[in-house]
């Protein structure tokens, strides 16, 4: 959808006349066209060139949408704040008088009723609803401003973008995060909800914990859903508030983590990405401002689902000052205890825990060189009931990596545990590009802890299943920091990473969001916005051609403009709703987790590792190169191509036996169902390897020893016939001999070859084909053969000779044919 036709069919009716003037401030681009006799004139009329007096005339007309925009955005701004307070006045009212009506009999006939408790919920339901809105109008007018920005520079060659940023930063309408409001509205709606008696509780996030286990699945939401969907989630879980009693500071919701690895090794990393058993993470966590003085050392550990565990996070918390001498084994950690067990606020058995953790930590540190290398920044705005782990819900904003490391002759961090030169001012503009990873996804976090068979709260799978989200499972701050941080060090890519280019905003696919009467969410700024191209400048010029003709047009009035508002959000309903009726799903997951969802044994190659398509970039260097090398290349390519459809056709063909189709598996939590898995190979950037995490269980190993023993059973029995008919047989037995002696050997040794084979790749976790298509085939031809010699044999001796032609009769044998007592006979 072109930008102009969301802004129209996005915009709230009663604000209408606040937006920015998009198609007015386009059409003022334009210049008037050149005045040529009649006798030259082209069939295309030429525009006069952009002057200086066209620039100040835009400039001037852009310097007043933006004075609009800023002060109504102002404007309302206080408005929600003050109908805020406004709201705080009486909720705190009705819940005095709901108290004293639980401790005073007389005040129970002036105790707030059921109906005045759903108006205060009424209210702050439209206060939501005036930030979500806000929030929108917001991001579409900073939206519009910048497109029509990057319009003026490409159509008249002037550069206006860089001073014009100073300008809206001077106007900055567009950087409110709405973060306090959002607190505020969450600690109302909550009491209101609670009719005064909300959940109490442990508020901290994990700070009294030390061990934990969660079922965590994240997920990406676009900077546009990032308001709207902290809205959403307030109405069901309370902002989780980490010291009620304190107002609200914005560096309350920083989180900073420093990540420990070896740089020459980089084994904390590939162990992570490749969900290897007992892969580790180290890192270094504080909350809050850079003089924060408790700093917490965690430990998280990967356990595999067969082991029967699951992933822990270990954490124990030191004095800032004391980090650099525990590191550095400088501090023992009997020392680091000490003042803990002097203050006996912890029982003995946790404190002996923590010190084992503390030395097993420092011992890996110490023995495996570990380095600070990389530092994540987020602000975290979390939803959870206090007390209560069972659903909780976080978001994290405004997501830095910044690399810690002393590589390339750069002293970041020297020998301190962190650098100093930043803190938590983000953007963190200071630092080169080299030094910091941006990111442009919020990350949301849903960590679910429910009964065998007990499903999650409906809202929770609608919201993982709605627009606002994209799922992403396994994303880890860590590998994505050091994968983009260090492009000349890591070869091995996570498998979101082609996915980071794409744009991950979709159109609604269902009721799900806020709503207010008289305008649509349906034409959401998910959606995404694509630039208006030369095309439809040339319509306008087209246009113009025919006023320049003589056909008169006439001003849209305010009517017209919002009736074709009214349509251009009709005609996207009705796209969506073929969409729909198609069977059309946009929040699928992307191509590279869809491939890490199919079974092993179906995937032909190795695809854990998609190495960079060396073959495409050879054919490249030969065209360049050109001549019968060039030529050669293209030879086998196509040869290649043809032979694979070949293959193809006759596998279609041959009358096998088809498999019993599965029935799809169901979607759920914004992964869908089986049938609508579709999947497509990536190509990873040259030299780099992008990693499909494989999930490998014991009973595969174990499976590939039963097969080899079967072999090796097969083996013996071969063997076993050899050996008969060379010790039994007569000279013709020989032959025969020799063949099953020779097929039991090959059996054997390619047996333990296939053995070996597969133990090495299944220790890799490379999603090879595992199946042996040719082995058992040779193997029966093989006997055939065998047996075939040995009756060519017979057959061609007219059937004479074998055993039972050249073994005699024992002499014990007795006249009627039986044996004497000690003999028994052979065969």
């Amino acid at each position: 959808m072109r930008f102009g036709q969301q802004l129209r069919s996005s915009l709230i009716k009663d604000w209408y006349y606040y937006y920015i003037s998009y198609d007015e401030l386009k059409k003022s681009l334009q210049t008037d066209f050149e005045h040529v006799p009649a006798i030259q004139q082209s069939n295309k009329p030429q525009r006069k060139p952009w002057s200086e007096e066209d620039e100040q005339r835009f400039v001037n007309k852009l310097e007043e949408e933006l004075d609009k925009v800023f002060t109504f955005q102002k404007v309302k701004s206080q408005e929600i704040i003050r109908r805020i307070k406004a709201s705080e006045k009486e909720v705190s009212e009705a819940i005095e008088r709901t108290e004293a009506a639980q401790t005073d009999e007389r005040a129970k006939a002036n105790e707030p009723s059921e109906d005045e408790f759903m108006l205060l919920e009424e209210d702050l339901s439209d206060i939501i609803a005036d930030v979500h809105d806000l929030a929108k109008f917001t991001q579409l007018n900073y939206t519009g401003f910048q497109k029509i920005i990057k319009k003026h520079d490409k159509m008249t060659k002037w550069h206006l973008r860089p001073v014009f940023a100073a300008r809206l930063n001077a106007r900055p309408f567009f950087k409110d995060d709405y973060d306090e409001t959002v607190i505020n509205l969450s600690k109302l709606y909550d009491q209101v909800r609670t009719r005064g008696s909300p959940i109490q509780g442990d508020s901290s996030a994990g700070g009294k914990q030390q061990n934990f286990v969660r079922q965590t699945t994240k997920y990406w939401v676009h900077p546009d859903n990032i308001t709207e969907l902290k809205l959403i989630i307030l109405k069901h879980l309370p902002v989780l508030v980490f010291n009620p009693s304190k107002e609200f500071e914005r560096k309350d919701s920083a989180i900073t983590s420093i990540y420990y690895d070896n740089t020459d090794t980089w084994e904390l990393y590939e162990g992570r990405l490749k969900k290897s058993e007992g892969a580790e993470a180290i890192r270094l966590r504080w909350y809050g401002g850079m003089d924060t003085d408790t700093i917490f050392v965690e430990r998280k550990t990967h356990r595999e689902d067969w082991t029967g565990e699951k992933s822990v996070k270990a954490r124990f918390s030191l004095k800032e000052k004391n980090v650099n001498a525990f590191l550095q084994g400088q501090m023992t950690t009997a020392q680091a205890f000490e003042k803990m067990r002097r203050d006996g606020k912890k029982g003995e058995k946790e404190i002996n825990d923590l010190e084992q953790l503390a030395k097993e930590i420092q011992f890996r540190v110490l023995d495996r060189s570990l380095v600070p290398v990389c530092r994540s920044f987020y602000n975290r705005t979390a939803f959870q009931l206090p007390g209560d782990a069972r659903v909780r819900i976080s978001l994290d904003t405004e997501l830095s990596m910044v690399r810690e490391d002393n590589l390339g002759g750069r002293k970041r961090a020297g020998n301190n545990w962190r650098r100093m030169d930043i803190g938590i001012d983000h953007p963190f503009d200071q630092l080169p590009a080299e030094d910091i990873e941006r990111f442009p996804y919020g990350v949301l976090e849903v960590k679910i802890q429910t009964a065998a068979g007990q499903e999650p709260p409906e809202w929770i799978r609608e919201l993982t299943a709605s627009h606002l989200v994209e799922a992403v499972p396994k994303f880890s701050k860590f590998i994505h920091g050091c994968a983009t941080l260090f492009p000349d060090r890591i070869d091995l890519l996570p498998f979101w990473f082609p996915q980071m280019d794409a744009d991950i905003r979709k159109p609604v696919t269902h009721k799900f969001g806020i709503e207010r009467p008289g305008h649509s969410t349906e034409a959401s700024t998910s959606v995404g916005m694509e630039d208006d191209t030369d095309d439809e400048m040339d319509g306008e010029e087209d246009g113009d051609e025919r006023t320049l003709r003589g056909e008169e047009d006439s001003n849209d009035s305010n009517m017209q403009r919002l009736r074709a508002a009214r349509d251009a959000l009709e005609q996207h309903e009705q796209e969506r709703r073929m969409e729909l009726v198609n069977g059309g799903d946009p929040n699928v997951m992307d191509e590279e987790e869809r491939m890490a969802q199919k079974p092993i044994a179906s995937i032909d190659d190795d695809y854990p590792l998609y190495d960079s398509e060396d073959d495409e970039d050879a054919l490249e260097e030969a065209k360049r190169v050109g001549g019968w090398t060039y030529r050669w290349k293209l030879v086998k390519s196509y040869a290649s191509v043809a032979g694979d459809k070949v293959l193809y056709t006759l596998k279609m063909a041959t009358p096998f036996p088809k498999p019993t189709q599965i029935p799809p598996r169901e979607g759920k939590f914004g992964l869908p169902s089986a049938d609508k898995v579709q999947q497509r190979r990536f190509r990873a950037p040259r030299g780099k390897k992008i990693h499909v995490p494989v999930r490998v269980e014991p009973k595969v190993s174990f499976a590939a020893e039963r097969t080899f023993l079967a072999w090796l059973e097969f083996s013996i029995i071969l063997g076993s016939i050899a050996a008969t008919l060379l010790n039994f047989g007569d000279t013709g037995s020989m032959a025969s001999a020799w063949a099953f002696t020779i097929l039991a050997a090959v059996a054997l040794f390619y047996s333990m070859g296939i053995f070996l084979w597969r133990v090495d790749k299944i220790k890799k976790k490379r999603a090879v084909d595992y199946h042996d298509k040719w082995g058992p085939s040779v193997l029966c031809f093989g006997l055939v053969v065998a047996v075939g010699i040995s009756f060519g044999y017979r057959l061609g001796h007219g059937g004479e000779g074998g055993l039972r032609g050249h073994i005699k009769p024992p002499e014990h044998a007795l006249s009627d044919g039986s044996f004497s007592a000690g003999f028994v006979p052979i065969g």
